[in-house]
């Protein structure tokens, strides 16, 4: 099997916790196989009636502390006074416009600049519904932060995030985050939820060696 015909897929959500706490293996995982090029795909995880004001979801804070402890995600105060506030909307659809927009501009960075996201909510308390939260993104990576917004404001930027909706639909995908090898034409699950580097590894060399 060469190299060529190994690649990741991640599906994840920027309003899922798990995946917040699910990045940091992710991150260690690839910088060790810089080999495997990584696609990533929203999942539109709050859309339609799961689309609600935070203070409807009573498990947030109860699910966030287990994440904390499981994986040493932080979440900030301001998140924290976010979700306690409770009538911040989680929209998927213009998370999914957002991370269309950025990685429009630097493909190349998608996991730098989801990681971006989900850093700028889950410690920082920003709204990823917001042109603003992606200007400044786009600023710190340095993107041209006009042409970020232009393009999270058009409609191309929705049509796109609802073809990745469609992709991760057909791969049959339920669950966030979810990190797929594909080998060939072949589709393995090869971590998410809290699993380590070492353990996402070691599922990587049974498949290999099968």
């Amino acid at each position: 099997m060469n190299q060529e015909e190994l690649s990741l897929i991640y599906v994840w959500d920027a309003y899922c916790g798990w995946c917040y706490g699910f990045s940091k293996s992710l991150k260690v995982f690839h910088e060790k196989h810089p080999e495997l090029s990584l696609t990533i795909l929203p999942g539109g995880l709050f859309m339609g009636e799961r689309k609600q004001a935070m203070g409807s979801l009573p498990y947030i804070a109860d699910v966030n502390e287990r994440i904390h402890q499981l994986t040493d995600a932080i979440f900030g105060e301001a998140y924290q006074d976010l979700a306690q506030e409770g009538t911040f909307v989680m929209d998927s659809e213009a998370a999914a416009k957002g991370f269309v927009a950025l990685t429009y501009f630097s493909k190349e960075r998608a996991y730098e600049l989801s990681a971006a996201m989900q850093h700028a909510f889950y410690s920082e308390g920003k709204s990823l519904n917001d042109a603003a939260t992606y200007a400044e993104i786009a600023e710190r990576y340095g993107l041209d932060s006009e042409a970020v917004v232009e393009k999270f404001e058009d409609a191309s930027s929705t049509k796109e995030a609802h073809e990745k909706f469609i992709q991760v639909q057909q791969l049959g995908i339920q669950s966030y985050p979810t990190l797929l090898l594909k080998k060939g034409e072949q589709l393995f699950e090869l971590g998410g939820g809290v699993m380590t580097p070492e353990k996402i590894e070691a599922r990587l060399m049974k498949i290999l060696s099968a």
